[in-house]
């Protein structure tokens, strides 16, 4: 045996017991913090939240809305083409698994000069080979990997879940806003409207000499100010009407309405749940946490490069020429190699350093993501229960407001009161409804970021794609 065969023979199992101890240690998922609050503050209904959530609110247009927003919005079918990215990436990477076939086939003529009789001849030469080629997987780094590609192919699509809740969410703030402003819009006309007449009550006593200057100014600057509300109310429901048809995928023009915002059902308040449960049903959360479990199998990847590889080739052909008799001549060939980094300038290890700091930067994201999501949640079941308080005190107002107002009216028709505190007493009920329009579009739209930070109803779903080897399939 020669001197280089036995530093051969003596360097391997040296490189695989290196191998053997530098072995990386596998990572684990992110749970539960242990510092998930144990209830939440506020009191939470009974009722389970359903995927489709806004159909409790009882308008058949908004639910139209919605469902063609979640077919046509531009958003949604990028996320839906990222999902088929990251599909068609996971499954290449698993193809690593599997060995390489390849094929070819080769021709020439050629015109050349014999060494021996210095004369030029001509000569056709052809090839067939047929090579394979497949990487051990050693130390699992194709397994990291595939796993890594898995991971992040679910992380997307929680995302597309995570848009297309966002995307029903805004079409609903949306239209309840619309609402909101097509309700102003009618009591800012009655109010203009009760102006007009109090200003026209105004001149004609001031033209009896039953008013002065003063009062005749005062009602004209009411009628100007009444009538500034219209325009802002239109500008403003123009731009409702324009990010609603951004949302929905259309061109500008009017949005259909079911009825007044007065007809929207207000939901009864949906079940939080414990706090830790809340993890497991926002899809937004689950992408953070795959987030971290795709970087933890990267990392894992990135450490097996400063161990050894191992690949296996085979070839077969056949090769002819016209100047060889015999021909054609078989070969073939079968090999193997190890190859073990020994000095790289240190550029693995930075790799593998930078593999660590995302899966730092990736745990860090999904304890914000909890956090986040624990105080939405606690924010929105404080602002449900603070706006039900405050439109029960306006409806009660609004009603002793209406109740004066009748009792205003009729000691108007006695002669006991006069036409201009009748009118006064119209528009201070009319402003007091604007207030209770308010409060009743506030509740609409906490309702709706509760279910929002509820997750809508959104439950993990993940079912292993049978196209793609198992562990137990994989060669």
């Amino acid at each position: 045996m020669t001197s280089h065969l036995r530093t051969r023979l003596l360097v391997v199992p040296a490189l695989l017991l290196v191998a053997c101890a530098q072995r990386p240690v596998p990572v684990v998922m992110p749970g539960t913090s242990s510092s998930s609050p144990a209830q939440w503050r506020n009191a939470a209904g009974s009722q389970p939240v359903a995927i489709a959530w806004w159909q409790q609110f009882g308008d058949a247009t908004l639910t139209r809305l919605i469902d063609e927003a979640l077919t046509r919005n531009q958003d949604l079918r990028q996320a839906a083409a990222r999902v088929t990215e990251a599909h068609a990436l996971a499954v290449a990477q698993h193809g690593a698994f599997w060995p390489t076939l390849d094929a070819g086939v080769g021709g020439a003529r050629s015109r050349s000069i014999s060494d021996v009789t210095l004369k030029p001849y001509l000569s056709t030469g052809h090839q067939s080979l047929f090579q394979a080629g497949y990487e051990v997987d050693l130390w699992g780094r194709v397994d990291a990997l595939a796993r890594a590609a898995d991971t992040g192919e679910q992380a997307t699509r929680a995302a597309r879940d995570a848009i297309a809740l966002s995307v029903a969410a805004s079409v609903a703030q949306a239209y309840i806003g619309l609402l909101e402003l097509d309700a102003q819009l009618d009591v800012a006309q009655r109010l203009l409207a009760s102006r007009e007449r109090s200003l026209l009550l105004v001149r004609r006593r001031h033209a009896l000499g039953y008013a002065n200057a003063l009062e005749l100014a005062q009602a004209e600057s009411d009628r100007h100010a009444g009538a500034q509300a219209l325009p802002q109310l239109r500008r403003a429901m123009e731009r409702q009407e324009a990010q609603l048809n951004l949302l929905l995928n259309r061109a500008p023009g009017a949005v259909e309405r079911g009825g007044w915002l007065s007809a929207l059902h207000p939901c009864a308040l949906p079940d939080a749940g414990l706090p830790s449960e809340l993890l497991r049903r926002r899809p937004d959360v689950h992408v953070a946490e795959l987030q971290v479990a795709a970087s933890d199998a990267q990392l894992a990847a990135a450490r097996t490069q400063w161990l050894p590889s191992l690949h296996l080739n085979a070839s077969l052909g056949r090769t002819g020429a016209s100047v060889l008799r015999g021909d054609p001549f078989t070969l073939w060939s079968l090999g193997g190699s190890v190859l073990a980094p020994l000095f790289n300038g240190g550029r693995l290890r930075a790799l593998a350093d930078a593999s660590a700091a995302r899966r730092e930067q990736a745990l860090a994201a999904y304890e914000h993501a909890v956090l986040g999501a624990w105080a939405e949640v606690e924010v929105q079941l404080n602002a449900h229960e603070q706006q039900a308080t405050q439109l029960r005190e306006a409806l009660a107002q609004r009603d002793a407001m209406a109740e004066a107002l009748r009792v205003t009216e009729r000691r108007h028709d006695q002669g006991q009161v006069s036409t201009l505190e009748a009118l006064q007493a119209e528009r201070q009920l009319l402003a007091v409804e604007q207030g209770v329009l308010n409060l009743q579009s506030g509740l609409l739209h906490s309702q709706v970021a509760l279910f929002r930070a509820l997750g809508g109803g959104w439950s993990r779903n993940i079912e292993p794609d049978p196209s793609r080897p198992t562990q137990e399939e994989r060669p």
